[in-house]
């Protein structure tokens, strides 16, 4: 096989959110995934993230956020890191996604 799947670990684990967002605070919903996932990528085993705006088809998840971890230890490592970092900063990711009236489903997920 000569795609880009070819290469996955079979350790890999990605993690994915879908996101409902509604259209008015979705630049400043963008833009808060996109922070996060810029600290993401400094982390031991962070192989990829995207954040990505859907622009046409039919489903209700408009913003979807993918990371990519090279096994289980780094997505452990960074959970631990991240909580302290978004305590620090006073950030609650639950709160404010609760607070922008985004819906959420969230997951990890590995390569089938």
């Amino acid at each position: 096989m000569s795609n880009a799947f070819a290469a996955l670990s079979p350790t890999a684990v990605f993690r994915i959110d879908k996101f409902i967002v509604p259209a008015e605070v979705r630049p400043a919903f963008i833009a808060q995934m996109q922070r996060i996932q810029a600290t993401l990528r400094t982390l031991p085993g962070c192989q990829r993230t995207l954040v990505l705006d859907q622009t046409g088809g039919t489903g209700e998840f408009n913003v979807l956020t993918l990371v990519e971890w090279a096994n289980e230890e780094a997505v452990a490592s960074a959970a631990v890191f991240v909580k302290k970092k978004f305590a620090d900063e006073g950030f609650d990711p639950v709160a404010f996604t609760r607070n922008a009236g985004v819906r959420s489903d969230q997951g990890f997920y590995a390569a089938a």
